[in-house]
């Protein structure tokens, strides 16, 4: 059984497309990687102030709630 050799004259060229084809690939999954970790920090932040926003509204209610039955209460002794 005779071996052909030139068969083998473009395997360099098929390795380093193999390789370019891999770096690609390699890439675009990090960058689509890096895209939806962006998107979920930017979920997870818009998350965060709207609770933040939530627990300021609420302490504000429950101070002036406050401050009403401070004026009621000063109302009943007068």
């Amino acid at each position: 059984m005779e071996v052909n050799w030139r068969a083998l004259d473009n395997f360099p060229l098929l390795m380093y497309i193999l390789a370019a084809k891999t770096l690609l690939l390699c890439l675009g999954f990090a960058g689509v990687k890096l895209y939806q970790s962006r998107k979920a920090d930017a979920e997870l932040k818009k998350r965060e102030e709207l609770k933040r926003r939530a627990r300021e509204a609420l302490l504000a209610q429950q101070e002036e709630d406050e401050g009403e039955e401070e004026e009621e209460g000063n109302k009943k002794e007068d």
